[in-house]
């Protein structure tokens, strides 16, 4: 039965192909082997290709490094995490608090939607939703109610999601205006102090002296009065 099928395809193949059987195998061995070299160069190339692009994603999106506590620092260091530096964190501040928004370059970072933010004190800006320069700053005071309900949603999102690493230090210190105030308050006091002794000594200077002058005025006078009388008296 076996042989006869295979008569019957070998009669096929001389048929269909014009070919004897064993020209027939010959060329699609042949076929077989071109395709599975060709294939294995290309899939190689293609697979090195890939290797190289998927490398150089992970070099492009390196890991975020730990934020770094810095404490309290003045709003022109603060400038200096602005995102112009990819060596440094990405930084902004609400309210004085300082967060790292380094995980959403995208929106804060160079050519970000958000990018006036970064590296300020952006509380009015936020509050406002307002992208002037003059609002670029932690000045809330003229907010409205609304303004002040809105900034403190954006600052509920940022404690939230970003780590918190300082605070923005005050330009205008409260405890040293109290100290200058206090200090003109007791300056003042002395002066005040000062100018009523003075007052008080010269008053009584004043009514003093009259008394000290009186008795040697007093005898003077009796000195002059009874000057006559005694030489009267040495002539009688």
């Amino acid at each position: 039965m076996a042989l006869q099928l295979w008569e019957t395809f070998k009669e096929s193949i001389t048929a269909y192909t014009g070919l004897s059987p064993a020209t027939f195998f010959t060329v699609v061995a042949l076929g077989l082997a071109v395709y599975y070299t060709l294939s294995s160069l290309f899939g190689s190339s293609d697979d090195g290709h890939l290797h190289q692009s998927s490398r150089g994603i992970e070099e492009k999106i390196e890991p975020l490094p730990p934020p770094v506590q810095l404490g309290e620092i003045t709003d022109e260091e603060l400038k200096q995490y602005d995102g112009s530096d990819p060596k440094k964190p990405l930084l902004m501040a609400i309210k004085g608090q300082i967060y790292d928004v380094s995980q959403s370059r995208m929106f804060y970072g160079p050519g970000g939607p958000y990018a006036l933010f970064a590296g300020k004190d952006a509380s009015r800006a936020l509050a406002k939703m307002s992208f002037e320069d003059k609002d670029l700053n932690g000045d809330l005071t003229g907010l409205g109610v609304f303004e002040i309900e809105a900034l403190q949603d954006w600052e509920y999102k940022f404690m939230s999601k970003y780590v918190k690493v300082g605070t923005v230090k005050s330009s205008v210190p409260v405890s040293d205006g109290a100290t200058e105030g206090e200090t003109v308050e007791a300056t003042e006091r002395q002066t005040v102090e000062a100018t009523e002794r003075e007052t008080i000594e010269a008053t009584e200077g004043n009514a003093a002296k009259p008394i000290e002058d009186g008795p040697s005025a007093s005898v003077e006078k009796e000195t002059v009065e009874t000057g006559p009388a005694d030489d009267a008296e040495k002539k009688e």
